[in-house]
């Protein structure tokens, strides 16, 4: 499969730097079991509950909402959620998250130094993916991506672990905790690409494109959307009664620029919905984003 190459046109909006990520969403079958994962493993709170929804995180905004819709189930083979990264603020969070996990005999994943940041990569109780993530000093990323694909490498435990520091009792998640991005399984590349960076205004960073997947960020980060088509190209959306996401939230720094970012959603012809204290809006995949400003 040749490499996808991107349109050579020059997107004519570019989305504000200081756009970043908020909640996710997730469909549950079983809300108490996800509660509790979240809880007794990775340290989440619990902000509130009411009926059959909650939010959790990290004392702040909600990172994770879950409602629960009883019979739901795991489907394959579609569009939708390949993992949330939780992006923690220091070595330290890092490695007393590790440490949990391993007390808690969790099963992992993988765990990468990616030369941006470290990840450790597991799933939750119903096998939604989550990547625990630490930024390294923006200082010394990678300049391209051929030069991040160069350094990427295994990341040891004990890499992690040296940064514990056994006098500092842990009680659960840093409040500085964010949601640092999502990557989405998509159907297609280059609507993708089209929808993310030609109309929301996404930059493609450091030229990362591979041929199955392309990255997505704004403000020089080193991604804030992951897509891919590892499920199969023209993978079709979940059913209504599956598990897993539902939307996740762009957050764009004021009322101003969530009006731009709409004008130009409007302008496509996609379809818009209100929804809670957001605008709703899916990608060609389906993915549902919902789209609020900081103030």
């Amino acid at each position: 499969m040749a490499v996808y190459q991107p349109s050579a046109t020059t997107a004519p909006y570019t989305i504000h730097p200081a756009t970043r990520l908020g909640t996710v969403h997730y469909t549950t079958a079983d809300l108490d079991r996800q509660i509790g994962f979240y809880q007794d493993i990775l340290g989440f709170k619990l902000h509130w509950r009411e009926g059959d929804s909650a939010g959790l995180g990290a004392g702040g905004e909600d990172l994770l909402r879950l409602t629960e819709q009883r019979g739901a189930r795991r489907v394959r083979g579609t569009t939708g959620l390949y993992h949330t990264a939780f992006l923690v603020p220091t070595r330290q969070e890092l490695a007393q998250l590790l440490k949990s996990i391993a007390q808690t005999r969790t099963p992992i994943q993988g765990m990468t130094n990616h030369g941006t940041h470290h990840a450790i990569y597991l799933p939750d109780a119903e096998g939604n993916g989550i990547e625990l993530a630490w930024d390294l000093p923006k200082d010394t990323w990678p300049k391209s991506f051929a030069e991040m694909m160069q350094h990427n490498r295994a990341l040891y435990p004990q890499e992690v672990f040296s940064a514990l520091d056994d006098d500092a009792p842990w009680t659960g998640l840093d409040a500085a905790t964010t949601v640092g991005h999502v990557h989405l399984h998509v159907a297609e590349l280059a609507p993708t690409d089209h929808f993310y960076r030609e109309v929301l205004g996404f930059e493609i960073p450091m030229g990362m494109v591979m041929d199955t997947a392309i990255f997505f960020s704004a403000g020089g980060y080193h991604h804030h959307i992951g897509t891919n088509i590892w499920q199969g190209e023209g993978a079709p959306p979940p059913p209504p009664d599956a598990l897993g996401l539902r939307y996740f939230t762009v957050v764009l720094p004021d009322q101003a620029e969530l009006e731009r970012v709409v004008s130009r959603i409007q302008a496509a012809s996609i379809p818009v919905e209100s929804s809670g204290n957001g605008l709703l809006v899916r990608d060609p995949a389906q993915n549902g984003i919902l789209l609020t400003s900081a103030a």
